[in-house]
């Protein structure tokens, strides 16, 4: 197993996204080659519907338009190719990036816990990013070659922890791109600004978040769609996997794969079961559970009807003062930090 690496990225927009495209450069041509979801992205070049995606992504979000044009450059690529490639959600309904996140409290720790699933070919192939935008608070991000950070799991310097799971929406709308969104939320100071950003702007498709902020006590589970922004405090223990479940999700259209679903009640199958108070090591244990039928939490199954296997887990134990943030790959503790949480006009750096 190769060492997961942490990167450093810094500067205006363009110059991040420049930076981010040339270290994904070595592995994305190749990677785009063998991708089936490229392959369905791709067919809509040129359509007025990803015109409406990008005016709108123009007029909330302007910067990070900049930073995957800025990405486009770095991995030499066409820039229209590269937005086509981070709206897969909006374009195609069954995007290939699963996951399954947990979300708990243990006196003052808070606890959020996540699998992320995505395209086997990005085993060994993915990296850790620790990106300073100028004056914002920075954050450090799992890093997919070629997609914005954000949408994978990742904690920033105000102390907020963001972990993504893919919703698939049949019926996206002209609106904010949710891979945008997701790295919009990054840039928040707080738990209310992030959910603020989430609420105002217009979502194209959805994800959920699951969300928490050192010297905040909530968790908070969020269901981020074209018709809705459902915010769920998380009272206990909660797991969600890549379908909406909160109340009156049913009037929204969905796909619901078997994996998702297979994983959503093994959840809630096994969360119950953890003793209290609850330690960090037994959400570990549910997100590498490998059911006894079903289809698994964790997944490294090279026939996952998905196509989707577990390419890292990451557990965030977010205290007062800032967050724990350690990750795991094939079972093994491949990265272990601590991010201080910071005044909004520093830039701090990582310890441990």
């Amino acid at each position: 197993m190769r060492e997961l690496n942490l990167f450093q990225v810094a500067g205006e927009p363009y110059d991040i996204g420049y930076r981010l495209g040339e270290l994904a450069r070595p592995v994305f041509a190749e990677y785009m080659e063998q991708s089936g979801a490229w392959q369905a992205v791709r067919r809509w070049r040129g359509d007025p519907f990803v015109q409406k995606l990008r005016q709108a992504s123009e007029a909330h979000f302007p910067a990070l338009l900049a930073e995957l044009e800025g990405m486009a450059a770095g991995l030499d690529c066409s820039a229209d190719d590269i937005f086509l490639w981070n709206c897969r959600g909006e374009l195609i309904h069954n995007a290939p990036d699963g996951c399954t996140t947990l979300a708990g409290a243990a006196g003052g720790t808070r606890f959020i816990a996540h699998n992320e699933d995505g395209d086997p070919y990005l085993r060994e192939r993915c990296c850790l990013v620790q990106v300073q935008p100028a004056g914002k608070p920075g954050f450090v991000s799992f890093y997919y070659p070629g997609s914005l950070p954000g949408h994978t799991f990742a904690a920033n310097r105000a102390g907020l922890v963001q972990a993504i799971n893919n919703l698939r929406i049949r019926m996206p709308a002209a609106g904010v791109p949710r891979m945008i969104l997701a790295r919009a939320v990054l840039d928040a100071t707080s738990l209310d600004e992030a959910l603020q950003t989430l609420r105002s702007a217009p979502a194209a498709s959805g994800f959920h978040h699951t969300l928490g902020c050192a010297g905040d006590a909530r968790l908070v589970s969020v269901e981020a769609t074209v018709q809705r922004c459902s915010v769920q405090i998380v009272a206990n223990l909660a797991g969600h996997a890549n379908h909406l479940i909160h109340p009156g999700c049913d009037a929204e259209a969905q796909i619901v794969t078997d994996s998702s679903r297979d994983r959503q009640a093994r959840v809630e199958h096994l969360l119950p079961a953890l003793a209290s108070p609850l330690k960090a090591a037994a959400l570990l244990d549910v997100l590498h559970d490998r059911a006894p039928s079903g289809l698994p939490i964790y997944r490294d199954d090279p026939l996952d009807p998905d196509d989707e296997n577990t390419l890292a887990t990451a557990l965030f134990a977010i205290g007062n003062t800032g967050v724990a943030m350690q990750v795991f790959r094939q079972g093994r503790l491949a990265f272990d930090t601590f991010i201080a949480r910071t005044a909004p006009s520093q830039a701090g750096t990582l310890t441990g």
